[in-house]
């Protein structure tokens, strides 16, 4: 922490030197030439596309120097591939996840005349079963105690007792609470504006009171004053947004510190490395009668207002 912290305002000063940049990775011409395809054409979402770049790349790193060409690559390196990552601790979904993502890959590496045809077609994924990936958040008195526990008056728990109402009563993921801006929470309306990180779509909830209270205590007490439109800051500077590991870390620190155990979701995302804890959600919120929240149709529509 004190590394990071002091290495990023080292830099924020130019009193730091850039680091020289690391040896390009394999094949990793044809690999940004995949990444944009998926962009430009398919419209894929940020981190749908670093995802597969992380799956890509790590399976080109498995193989090495053994196959110089992608044409040398068949399905049986493939099938290794995953077998190895199987026998080393991926789950089922994890493994399916990697093959879903070769199998974009050898699709445009075909398309490209990159290797033989036949390679993605051939590559098979394990069975996955209705909700298999599903994780299991702790129980609601749990959460309950995690709430309990950013009670004190410190910076980081007001920080942190906003962030948690957040994610326990409207369900957000990580990204859509890292990215909340002051100007998405209408005060007046009392509705809250989440822009949905993998439906790329705006949905707008009412701001319930108890969130409302918490976000306001952060923004008077804790949040730093700077130029930043994000809600949630660091709090030492150079002033910045969280990080997917700082959000991780808000929720897995605090249920350690509880003797609460939760399940771990690892991402291909090298931003997501450090994985995600799903949570219960609060009874008192959206999600409990989702007929009765006066935004729901509007938010499966993707309107822009929420009538009052």
């Amino acid at each position: 922490m004190f590394h990071d912290v002091a290495a990023a305002w080292l830099c924020f000063l130019g009193q730091l030197d850039e680091p020289a940049p690391n040896e390009p990775k394999a094949h990793c011409e044809k690999v940004d030439d995949f990444i944009a395809y998926q962009h430009d054409e398919r419209g894929l979402s940020a981190s749908t596309l670093a995802n597969q770049r992380w799956q890509v790349e790590t399976f080109l790193e498995h193989l090495g120097v053994e196959k110089s060409s992608i044409a040398d690559i068949t399905v049986a390196d493939v099938d290794a591939f995953l077998h190895v990552k199987g026998r080393d601790g991926w789950s089922r979904v994890s493994v399916a996840t990697s093959a879903h993502a070769l199998r974009a890959f050898f699709r445009h590496a075909q398309r490209r005349q990159w290797c033989c045809p036949g390679i993605a077609a051939a590559i098979d994924a394990p069975r996955l079963f209705r909700e298999e990936a599903l994780p299991m958040g702790p129980a609601w008195p749990d959460v309950q105690r995690l709430l309990e526990s950013t009670r004190d008056r410190t910076a980081r728990d007001v920080r942190d007792h906003a962030i948690l109402k957040l994610l326990t009563i409207y369900g957000l993921r990580s990204g859509e609470v890292r990215g909340l801006c002051l100007e998405d929470i209408d005060w007046t309306r009392e509705v809250i504006k989440v822009t949905r990180s993998k439906q790329r779509k705006t949905q707008y909830y009412p701001l319930l009171t108890s969130v409302g209270d918490a976000v306001v205590s952060y923004l008077q007490l804790a949040r730093p004053r700077c130029r930043r439109h994000e809600v949630f800051l660091t709090l030492k500077a150079p002033f910045r947004p969280l990080s997917a590991g700082a959000v991780y870390h808000v929720v897995a620190s605090r249920l350690s510190a509880l003797g609460v155990s939760f399940q771990r979701v690892v991402h291909s995302d090298r931003t997501e490395e450090t994985g995600v804890t799903t949570l219960q959600h609060s009874p008192e919120g959206p999600n409990e009668h989702p007929q009765e929240c006066p935004s729901h149709a509007a938010a499966s529509r993707g309107d822009g207002a929420v009538g009052h």
